[in-house]
């Protein structure tokens, strides 16, 4: 493949939802952190070829929020802007779009990225609702309203949460909580182990803030009132094995384990990379990071989604000849502590490896201190759209801190599907 470097990368702090909109739009995260990113940059925002923004749920006013953001980073009115998405992997899909668009040479400097705002999916009538204001606001007479109002119901007032019908999948009819309960069943996961799955993210995202490991990513970000967010503010202190084994079950009620203290969290966030060619490197004096060796996108049952990492990441290790082991570090998107786990399970299991994935046998075990080595998901959020950009740049962060040579950042999609991504630390 031609070679493909990322330059750098930043991203705001993933900011937790409040069961109300949080202090700032889709566009206003994009916005700030990439501001910050091109101003670190030795060339012009309009020097970009374009700018390519995943994003699972925009605002009906910043539909195409990949243009909305470009024209708010000062990029110009000639740098094109457009919005790719790939549910979970939206902000990995960006980074895939630009690869092929400096493949063929239509770019050779692109800014890629993601960014969701969950906090501020709307409240939705339902269907009855609906019906009932177009007739309203047809009828022409007072006797036509009169007879509405008759037939009004108080139940036609109950909305529709827009964030739980975006997170179940339309086809299988779940949702992707429950997915995770699949997967813990099929592969024997106890609620123990996700919880000390899950209070494993917490502890090692609190140590990464004590040693500011995230100081190079993250933008500080100021609302309208001056007030700062500097860090991601969904980890928690208490967030032990004890305390997470008192929360009830959340997806099925009844028989699973999938808790919201074992489940990613509904955030807010965006984050992007500077990617060019060696042309761009060599014309803009660029100091490349990371090269990014290979990409793949699978698919799998939508009711085993979890299962997608798996997929996706198996190909680009038989096609290197890598095995896991060769891989100096892993960032595997934690929707679900029971899928991570899963993914785990499934590449140590013979019988998996075998009918799945075609292998001669298991393909190993990922060393746990190169796994997520500064947490996750579960810990600091899962704004859907950005994820897929936040654990690209991170892997690249733990390989410049540790001294590793190859990353690989993989993630499940909702609907069924997995993406992953290699690369390799430059010099």
């Amino acid at each position: 493949m031609k070679p493909i470097y990322i330059i750098d990368g930043a991203r705001t702090p993933f900011l937790k939802s409040r069961n109300r909109p949080g202090p700032f739009a889709a566009s206003d995260l994009a916005t700030d952190a990439g501001r910050a990113l091109l101003l670190r940059m030795p060339f012009e925002p309009a020097d970009l070829d374009e700018v390519i923004l995943g994003c699972a749920a925009p605002a009906v006013d910043e539909v195409n929020i990949g243009r909305v953001a470009a024209l708010r980073m000062g990029c110009g009115l000639k740098v094109p802007g457009w919005t790719v998405m790939r549910n979970c992997a939206s902000g990995m899909q960006s980074i895939d779009s630009a690869i092929d668009a400096m493949a063929v040479g239509r770019s050779s400097l692109v800014l890629a990225g993601g960014v969701d705002a969950l906090s501020r999916v709307p409240l939705i009538f339902s269907d009855a609702m609906v019906g009932w204001l177009s007739a309203w606001y047809a009828a022409k007479t007072f006797g036509a309203r009169a007879a509405l109002v008759a037939h009004f119901r108080p139940h036609f007032l109950a909305p529709v949460i827009g964030i739980m019908k975006g997170l179940t999948d339309p086809v299988v009819g779940l949702l992707m909580g429950q997915t995770a309960e699949n997967l813990a069943w099929r592969f024997g996961i106890s609620r123990e182990e996700m919880d000390a799955y899950s209070a494993r993210s917490h502890a090692r995202v609190l140590a990464a803030q004590r040693e500011g490991r995230f100081a190079r990513e993250i933008v500080p970000l100021y609302d309208g009132g001056g007030r700062l967010y500097a860090a991601d503010d969904g980890v928690r202190e208490d967030s032990t094995p004890a305390n997470l084994a008192k929360l009830k079950p959340f997806f099925d009620r009844k028989y699973g384990n999938v808790t919201a203290g074992n489940s990613s969290q509904i955030t807010d966030g965006g984050a992007w990379v500077v990617l060019a060619t060696e042309e761009a490197v060599v014309r803009h004096r660029l100091k490349p990071r990371a090269r990014i060796v290979d990409s793949q996108w699978a698919a799998l049952d939508p009711a085993e989604m979890g299962l997608g990492p798996v997929y996706a990441a198996t190909p680009i290790l038989k096609r290197h000849g890598l095995g896991v082991a060769d891989i100096d570090a892993w960032e595997i998107n934690e929707a679900f502590a029971a899928q991570v786990l899963a993914c785990l399970a499934a590449w140590k299991s013979d019988a998996f490896c075998r009918d799945e994935l075609g292998l001669p046998g298991a393909l190993g075990e990922i060393p746990d201190e190169r796994l997520n080595v500064d947490g996750g998901a579960i810990a600091i959020g899962h704004p859907v759209g950005a994820s897929g950009t936040r654990i690209v740049l991170h892997v690249l962060n733990v390989l410049e801190r540790t001294g590793g040579r190859r990353g690989l950042a993989a993630i499940c999609i909702g609907g069924g599907q997995g993406g992953a991504m290699l690369i390799e630390r430059v010099d």
